[in-house]
């Protein structure tokens, strides 16, 4: 019994064996040794490089793959190869960590990681400009824009350094002028061809030509920050109650990659309505002329006997780019409809005062006789008796007085002819 019960104990040993029991290389599961000779360096503008060697005394069993991240553990990356770069602005101090390990497992213990840090351009911080920021304008041609930094010299002369990948060598920007506080510069950034263009991004840097202040970057991805030209609009039509409106789209863009805002002014009924057009074709058989490469929409309820104004603009969406807070200028206005004459609006505008004072006037002398006709005067009896006795009295009075004019003048007559006798006797 007991020569079968050792066979037994031998076979469960040799299947443990056989499952894993046996020893891995040490070199699996120990710590490799961290890198050597890790360095750090800039090309372009804003493109750091970092550079290591393999770690010395490395297990030969062990395939070497290198655990990477930026500050705070981000931007994890594990890989074979003995460098990494990355575009960032150098405004900040950047450091990256690396250690080596033997598979990419990431629940795998790296070697001791080893740091290496930039820091940012000497200089004092108060001295770099600030909002500082760029536009790529129809896809045409780049704007940068900036405000001077608060420990700087009025009389500061700026300088700004701009390279993407498909330039050879870093540019300098010629065209630097002012728009109030601001200073801008603009350059030539035409699309090309090549289907990678836009997944690359253009690096800009701003400093004086003295050398006073602190240089500042920027890093501008060519798939944000672009805006179109407006859109020009090439006819309007009224088809059964509705506004029918064309347009071109700007040049350089797919009409999937832009949406849109219509805006209609009524001049009568002094409305403001703005639709928003996510797409628009011209597939109705009511749009007029050659609709190639013409964008179409219709706004529902426009009165076709009012003066209606029209203007467009529009703006990129995330189908294609990943910036879609831009909206281009508005379009040149085009109106459709009637305008109203306004002889008609300043004649009314003067009869109607004549006409209201006129009510008014007759209105008041309708009221007074309406007012007599309700409420008529009482009779005053006493007045009517005064009228009576006053008037007899007054004549009575007059006659009097009559009488006594002609007795005196009666009077003084006689004595004259009296006086005439006299004299005629004497003589």
């Amino acid at each position: 019994m007991e020569r079968p019960a050792r066979l037994c104990g031998l076979w469960a040993l040799l299947l443990y064996a056989g499952r894993g029991g046996v020893a891995a290389p040490a070199g699996e599961y120990e710590s490799q040794p961290p890198v050597t000779n890790l360095s750090v360096s800039v090309e372009n503008l804003c493109t750091i490089v970092w550079t290591w060697n393999p770690p010395e005394g490395a297990s030969p069993n062990c395939s070497l793959k290198y655990f990477s991240h930026f500050g705070n553990k981000q931007d994890k990356k594990i890989a074979p190869e003995t460098h990494r770069s990355k575009e960032v602005p150098l405004n900040e101090r950047i450091c990256l960590q690396v250690g080596s390990q033997c598979s990419t497992n990431e629940s795998e213990k790296p070697s001791i990681l080893v740091e290496k840090c930039i820091s940012p351009p000497e200089g004092d911080p108060e001295s770099a400009v600030t909002e500082l920021q760029c536009i790529w304008h129809n896809l045409r041609y780049m704007k940068c824009t900036w405000l001077p930094g608060r420990n700087t010299s009025p009389d500061t002369n700026y300088t700004l350094y701009y390279w993407h990948n498909s330039l050879g060598k870093i540019l300098q920007c010629e065209n630097i002028y002012r728009e109030g506080q601001h200073i801008a510069c603009s350059f030539n950034l035409t699309k090309v061809k090549d289907s990678s263009f836009e997944q690359h991004s253009v690096q800009v840097m701003v400093k004086d030509n003295a050398g006073k202040i602190r240089p500042s970057f920027n890093i501008v991805p060519l798939t944000s920050h672009v805006k179109p030209d407006p859109p020009h609009i090439k006819n309007l039509s009224f088809q059964n109650g509705d506004l029918y409106v064309q347009w071109t789209n700007p040049q350089n863009f797919q009409s999937k990659c832009l949406s849109y805002e219509v805006e209609v002014n009524n001049s009568h009924a002094e409305t403001h309505d703005i639709f928003y057009v996510e797409e628009a074709k011209c597939q109705n058989t009511e749009f007029e002329g050659n609709l190639e490469g013409t964008i179409c929409f219709m706004v529902p309820g426009v009165l076709p006997d009012t003066l209606n104004t029209v203007r467009i603009r529009v703006k990129t969406n995330k189908l294609c780019y990943e910036d879609d807070k831009l909206w281009s200028n508005w379009s040149q206005a085009m109106s459709i409809g009637q305008k109203a004459n306004p002889t008609f609006y300043i004649t009314t505008l003067l009869i109607i005062p004549v006409i209201v004072a006129a009510a008014v006037i007759v209105l008041l002398l309708y009221l007074k006789r309406l007012k007599i006709i309700i409420f008529p005067p009482i009779p005053d009896p006493g007045k009517i008796f005064k009228e009576m006795f006053g008037d007899q009295n007054d004549d009575t009075l007059h006659w009097k007085k009559y009488d006594i004019y002609e007795k005196q003048t009666k009077e003084e007559t006689d004595s004259v002819v009296l006086i005439e006798s006299l004299k005629r006797a004497s003589q």
